[in-house]
Formats: C-alpha cells, structure tokens, sequence
C-alpha cells in the first residue's frame, strides 16, 4: 500500500471511529445520563526478538478497546469493552450507567469546563507508519545483536535484540461536542548483552526510539553501544560508604524529574501525601533551573493537541528561576484544591529541563572526585517525606576522569535536598522519551557501600 493510499484508508477509518464514539455519546444520553465521555482506541504492531542469531519471538499485535464514563449528576459511572459490537457497546454504555445510579455523588465529579475543550488540532506529525515485514524486522534485529556480539572478545552472550513497531488510531468526545481523533506511531529497536572475564560478569543494553523510522539510530550503532556499554562495566567493584558528589546520567536523570512530577501531581498533593506540599510559589531548585512543558514539538513522543480530557494543552512553566510555578493537574485533582486544570490529565506532555553549556566530560571535570550513576534498581522513593534510596551502578572518578565501574552501592538522600543541591545540568539530551534532559551534576549524596 502507497503512503497516500495508507493515509486515505486511515482517515476512512477515523471517520468510522469518531462516528462510533457519536452514536456511544447519543446512547448515553438515551439511557439517562446527563454527562458522558467516551474513547476509542484500534492498534496493531509487529515484534521481533533476535537472540544468539536465531529468531525467538515474532508477534503480531492488533488490539481495540473502548472506555466510556457516564455520569447522573454527580455521580460517575465507568467501564470499557474491547468488542466494538453494536451490542458490545450498549451493554457497555448500561453498565457504566448502572454503576453510576449506585454511586455516591462527589461534587468534585464531572467533565471539565467547556472553554478549556480543545479547538484547534495543530498537525504534529504523529503519525509514520512503518509497513515492515517480519523478514525485514528479522534481518535489522539480527544486524543489530551481531555489530553488539562482534564488538569485544569479552561478549560472551547476548540477551538478544527487540525490534518493535506500532500505529493506531485513537478517537475522543464528550457530551459538550468534543469530538476528535489523531494517529500516531511508535517504532523503537533495542540491544542487550553480556560480558564475561573470568568469574566477573555483566551486562547492559542500549535503545532507540522514534515516530518515524528514519530517525532511529541503525541497527549497527545501537548494537555497538549496547557493546560498549557492557565491556566498560567489567571490573566492577563496590565502595567504601562516603558522601561525595554525584552524576546522574541523561538516562537516569529522567528518573529524578519523575519523582518531581509525582510530588506536584494533583491527586498526591489533595491526598496531602507529598513533600512538595504547599511549595506552590516557593523555591524547589536552584535559581538557574528552568522545567517546562512543551507539548505540541513535531514529531516528539509526549506530544498530543490535547490531554485525556480532550482539554487543550499548552506550552507552559512548572519551575522557572528555580520556583515552583505550576502544579499537575486534571479537571478532578484542580476541582478539589479549587485549582484549574493545567491539561494534564493523563500526564505530562513533552518535559523539558533547559540545558546547560556542559557535556558530560565537561561535568565530569566541574565534579573532579566523585560518581557517575549509569544505573539505577530498586524502589527505594518516598513521595511522602521525599526520602530517596536505591541501589546504583556506574564509575568513580578521579580528577575529571573516569577510573573504575562501580555496583552494589546505594545512593541515598532526600530529594528535596537533592533537587537544591543540583550545581549543572548538562547539554548532553537523551530525546529518547516524554523527558528531556542533560545529565544532574549534585553537590552531595550519601552513597553506601562496603
């Protein structure tokens, strides 16, 4: 199928799905509901696994599902269905409207306000099907595994490579005449192997991620990084437990900006159950920090016209000169801190941490003595008091210069202490997720070890 033919049958096919969530609105209505919303969502996919240069997995995916909430006053009534059936969709409807007549009313409950409704649907280049073939999938997968396995005689096995490919359609509306629907695509390839010296072995893997396949990195190069990654890890040895200064990764820097969100995320902050509590104008981070929002970027993973609401996102500051200026909110979450939703129902969309001038050796010699943290297990985060305690892997330095990898130690601290004590943030972006940013130069943690 041509690409004009592929995006003609996809709008034939949106048509067909906005019309459905219609007549699922319209049903609502009928069955006395005196609000609804509804969604629909059609994807398929094609998955492969490479291992040890023989195929392991290949999987085909297609789904569909619908979600419809209905509300009688305010009371809510929710359920879903992945049969699109005409009967399908009728039970589904009653079944949302019978739980919602036995619900008890939350004067919080209901759809957002019809002023912040999205109305204008920016074209953000979504949508890049990749029409690939499970012989083709086989063959870059394959590339990849063996650039990785002919990088160093010390891989000694392979975890194997994973080629992913994704599109689908999804289609929202409420009973306030929203009513839209956009496709998208998703295509990632990743690589994991292991080394092996004696009785010291290791691992690690590399990834790349896209919207359109052209902009994924080749098959060689996620294999060779995946490589390199793991031969620099042998050797590895512990610490003596110390505090020093520490450098969390690009890749692993996202994970602290996470633990941001969930502090400053409506239902956390109306649960009273989180240590940014009340810091809403207040200092959270270093002067010089700047964390955004930018949700319509072309072709960016987290961007989207609009949130789970169908409430139009915008560009717009959380911290800026290091304050807090924004919360994350949606409808129900603003509504009970007699706040206004910031369009984030369902999430962020597109985060951004300015950078700075440094790249990772520039960092590496601002901290001189200290560690870098490739590598992060555990669950060791407290939203509540902000304590902070995981196991991490990755390299001591010494002067500037990395001089050994470093495992089975644990950094420790509480993140509102390491978000103040944050001295850089690096230019070296990792783009490969909903959160961009540099690596964390910290002033101090605790890190444990022998």
């Amino acid at each position: 199928m041509t690409n004009l033919a592929q995006r003609q049958s996809e709008t034939e096919h949106l048509e067909r799905l906005s019309s459905l969530v219609a007549d699922i609105l319209a049903e609502a209505k009928q069955q006395g509901a005196s609000a609804a919303e509804a969604g629909l969502s059609v994807e398929r996919g094609l998955s492969v696994t490479v291992r040890l240069g023989e195929v392991e997995t290949i999987e085909h995916h297609r789904s569909q599902g619908l979600g419809v909430t209905v509300y009688f006053g305010q009371s809510k009534g929710t359920a879903s269905s992945s049969d699109l059936s005409l009967k399908a969709v009728r039970e589904t409807v009653a079944s949302a409207c019978l739980i919602a007549k036995h619900a008890a009313e939350d004067e919080f409950a209901g759809l957002p306000d019809a002023d912040l409704l999205a109305t204008e649907f920016p074209d953000l280049d979504l949508y890049h099907p990749w029409e690939l073939v499970a012989d083709e999938a086989i063959r870059i997968a394959k590339i990849s595994e063996d650039a990785a396995r002919g990088y160093h005689t010390d891989i000694t096995n392979s975890e194997g490579a994973n080629l992913n490919t994704y599109q689908g359609l999804r289609v929202a509306g409420n009973s306030l005449g929203f009513l839209h629907g956009y496709p998208s695509s998703r295509h990632s390839l990743s690589c994991s192997v292991i080394a092996g010296v004696g009785d010291n072995m290791q691992r690690d893997d590399w990834w790349t991620v896209a919207r359109d396949a052209v902009d994924l990195e080749s098959a060689e190069a996620v294999g060779r990084k995946a490589a390199e990654r793991t031969v620099r890890r042998l050797g590895a040895r512990s610490l003596s437990t110390r505090h020093c200064p520490v450098i969390f990764a690009a890749e692993v820097a996202g994970g602290l900006v996470g633990h941001f969100i969930g502090a400053i995320r409506g239902a956390n902050l109306y649960r009273k159950s989180s240590f940014l509590l009340d810091h809403l104008g207040k200092p959270v981070f270093p002067a010089f920090m700047h964390i955004h929002e930018q949700p319509h970027l072309p072709r960016a993973l987290g961007s989207a016209p609009y949130d789970g609401e169908g409430v139009a996102t915008h560009p717009h500051d959380l911290v800026k000169d290091g304050i807090l200026e924004s919360y994350v909110l949606s409808t129900y979450s603003a509504r009970k801190l007699g706040m206004k939703t910031t369009g984030n129902a369902g999430g962020v969309h597109n985060l951004i941490v300015e950078p700075g001038d440094l790249d990772l050796a520039d960092l590496l010699k601002k901290m001189r003595t200290g560690l870098l943290v490739t590598e992060l297990m555990g669950q060791g985060v407290n939203i509540v008091t902000g304590d902070y305690s995981r196991g991490a892997s990755g390299f001591w330095v010494e002067n500037g210069e990395i001089q050994f990898p470093v495992e089975e130690i644990t950094i420790a601290g509480n993140l509102k202490d390491i978000f103040m004590k944050i001295l850089a943030v690096g230019n070296d972006v990792d783009l490969r997720g909903n959160t961009r940013t540099g690596s964390f130069l910290i002033s101090e943690m605790t890190v444990a070890g022998n």
